[in-house]
């Protein structure tokens, strides 16, 4: 395969189409699943929004259709993306984006996060390894497209270890701002209560000073 195709040509035509259909997937998957991006794990995607979002998409497809090899990876974990998000989708749109995300971070609560990381990397490096393997046994011309896939592949399975441990990691610092504030609440109410039994001491409820009954 070329290392770039032209405009206009069957090849452009063909990366294209396919460039649109594997986008298309990811963002019908995620439109299905959380159609106000609240759960969203990427922080530029969900920064973006629909609005800005599915056209840069689409400036992309054109542009990376001058380019087989990224087109094809690309569109390898895009489809991989939109069959991770489709599992899940019809869980996510029963109970709503908010109370899934509640329940979701409650289950995280609960896991041990060894365990939690455990599965997590249990996961996308199988899922790595797979893409190592067709890596290795593409070769020649025609193995062009079979590196570009093995590529997607592990692509895949990097972008969902990042993306899980950032969400990870403000999920853990989201819990330490709430146990600061809760603790920073207690001692606040200590103190006042602390406050209003010296006032109550020093002025009891019969208008005279302790020292005077």
């Amino acid at each position: 395969m070329q290392e770039f195709v032209s405009f206009g040509s069957r090849v452009y035509v063909l990366l294209v189409l396919l460039l649109i259909s594997a986008r298309g997937m990811d963002i019908l998957s995620t439109w299905v699943a959380t159609p106000n991006l609240i759960l969203e794990g990427n922080p530029i995607a969900k920064r973006l929004g629909w609005k800005w979002g599915i056209p840069i998409n689409l400036a992309l497809c054109f542009g990376l259709a001058y380019w087989p090899l990224p087109a094809i990876v690309i569109s390898t974990t895009s489809v991989l993306v939109a069959a991770r998000n489709f599992q899940s989708a019809w869980l996510m749109r029963s109970l709503g984006e908010h109370l899934y995300r509640e329940w979701h971070v409650e289950r995280v609560q609960q896991t041990s996060i060894t365990l939690y990381l455990f599965c997590l990397f249990g996961q996308t490096v199988l899922t790595g390894v797979v893409g190592v393997a067709v890596l290795y046994f593409s070769d020649g011309e025609r193995g062009t497209v079979l590196t570009a896939i093995g590529m997607g592949i592990v692509a895949y399975a990097v972008a969902v270890a990042f993306f899980t441990l950032i969400g990870i990691l403000r999920l853990r610092r989201a819990n330490l701002r709430e146990v600061r504030l809760a603790q920073q609440n207690v001692t606040e109410n200590a103190l006042l209560a602390e406050k209003k039994a010296g006032m109550t001491e020093l002025y009891p409820s019969d208008g005279l000073p302790a020292s005077g009954k």
